[in-house]
């Protein structure tokens, strides 16, 4: 990856991100700006923190301290948290401009859900997915045709599992 610092706009708001161990991670402090638009992230983000702490939840727990840019050009360790990580600290932000990723999340996890119970929705979301891209109709079968396959094939391979010690 050739640009492995980026910022990335979300509402008119910089949000700054690192490539970091084959995944990105964002500027924990510049989401939080963005979210609650608090005059100072870092304090917002420590109470966050500190006030989750209290109910037994460590948010900084999977979060890194990495390089980034700052505005003086500079680069300073920050706290940062990859897609995963950032989404949990997300639903805990308690803020109206937090509350589409909440619903958004909501509804994804929902929708996971429905499709554990009913395979072919999964498939169907592919479908769509594919056709978004720009896809055809014949690669797309071909596509989801290769990946039923692979999964038959590796479906009947069993592999005993380990033995746990007693």
């Amino acid at each position: 990856m050739n640009n492995k610092n980026k910022i990335i706009v979300f509402q008119d708001k910089k949000i700054r991100r690192i490539w970091h161990n084959e995944e990105w991670y964002f500027s924990v402090i510049d989401v939080v700006f963005t979210l609650t638009e608090s005059m100072d992230a870092k304090d917002y983000w420590y109470r966050l923190k500190k006030r989750e702490s209290e109910q037994g939840i460590e948010l900084s727990t999977d979060c890194r301290q990495l390089k980034l840019i700052s505005s003086d050009g500079k680069k300073y360790l920050t706290d940062c948290a990859n897609t995963k990580s950032m989404f949990r600290i997300i639903q805990s932000i308690p803020s109206k401009k937090a509350e589409p990723f909440k619903k958004w999340l909501a509804q994804v996890g929902y929708e996971r859900i429905q499709e554990i119970e009913n395979p072919e929705l999964g498939q169907n979301r592919i479908r769509e997915y594919y056709k978004l891209k720009g896809y055809s109709e014949s690669w797309i079968e071909k596509r989801l045709r290769g990946i039923a396959i692979r999964q038959e094939l590796t479906d009947d391979r069993e592999i005993a599992p380990p033995e746990f010690a007693s």
